[in-house]
């Protein structure tokens, strides 16, 4: 056995769906946070792409205060956290038996991202106050954009695990 080839006992990287799950954690701590999304709608233009997509960062809110949408808003952010992980976890596993390049590892994060977004908007708003199908659907559409153009974040991240 060459030296090179020595069997390691400790990974130098985490796995693609851990990656993948703190960059989701990073992405809704810090750009749903109350100081964020503050910034975002007073300092971004809405008109343009930059302040429109600066604004959709900050779609999974989080709030410290109690009022009537706190549940619904606060339900959305932990659900996007606990789906992501576990649609990261479980999307990747049969694609690298087949497959052995990272481009599956990113589209499979940034896939999952993308349909846990939508998932957790259209569950938070069905369990959250005067909840309606019509206005889960509505909120399920938002969460899949939310989710399409940030999932390429998560989906950076999963590149660099090991399956």
């Amino acid at each position: 056995m060459a030296l090179s080839n020595r069997p390691r006992t400790v990974s130098r990287y985490g796995t693609a769906a851990g990656t993948g799950t703190l960059a989701a954690f990073l992405l809704v701590a810090v750009g749903g946070s109350p100081m964020y999304v503050d910034w975002a709608q007073r300092g971004t233009d809405p008109t343009g792409a930059g302040g429109w997509f600066l604004r959709l960062l900050a779609w999974p809110s989080w709030r410290w205060h109690a009022d009537e949408g706190v549940f619904a808003t606060n339900l959305r952010a932990i659900l996007l956290i606990v789906l992501a992980a576990a649609l990261l976890y479980l999307l990747p596993g049969p694609q690298v038996d087949r497959v052995t390049s990272s481009g599956s590892q990113f589209l499979s994060g940034w896939g999952a991202y993308a349909l846990a977004g939508g998932l957790s908007a259209l569950l938070a708003t069905l369990l959250g106050p005067h909840g309606s199908l019509f206005a889960a659907f509505q909120a399920a559409g938002t969460g899949v954009t939310y989710g399409f153009f940030a999932g390429w974040i998560v989906g950076l991240a999963s590149l660099g695990g090991r399956a």
